[in-house]
């Protein structure tokens, strides 16, 4: 049995997985477009670039996402995707990095449970939970 997180963006995808490709160390596997996909397509005309499918190798992981249309869009709730660093400077630069532009739930700071530990939800509309390894880390 594979679990594969799979995301939906209102879209975005793209930029959300070449982002997150150029600054967490990910590899996009796979990106298709409606436009590319084989056979007669369903999807009307301007959403030929939207992202049909993707993947994105991460942490050593596997991310699946596509584009939703923006009806049905809604930002990540009640879900995290959670990234544990190794130092707190790590954590620090990728909390800056991913938050910047979107919605934080709680800052970064230090707990009883990681040294360092924050929550939000970036501009893509994906939420996460990013700590720093430390004694006190859950692993």
């Amino acid at each position: 049995m594979i679990l594969h997180t799979y995301l939906n963006f209102g879209g975005n995808c793209k930029q959300a997985f070449e982002f997150y490709e150029k600054h967490l160390g990910g590899k996009i596997t796979l990106m298709m477009t409606h436009g590319q996909a084989p056979g007669p397509g369903n999807a009307p005309p301007e959403w030929k670039d939207a992202i049909l499918h993707a993947r994105l190798e991460l942490g050593g992981v596997e991310v699946l996402a596509s584009d939703v249309p923006p009806e049905r869009f809604q930002p990540m709730r009640s879900v995290y995707l959670s990234l544990t660093l190794p130092t707190i400077e790590e954590a620090e630069r990728t909390y800056k990095l991913l938050s910047e532009g979107g919605e934080i739930y709680m800052p970064m700071a230090e707990t009883f449970f990681a040294p360092r530990f924050a929550q939000f939800r970036d501009r893509f509309g994906t939420s996460w939970m990013v700590l720093a390894q430390g004694p006190q880390t859950p692993r």
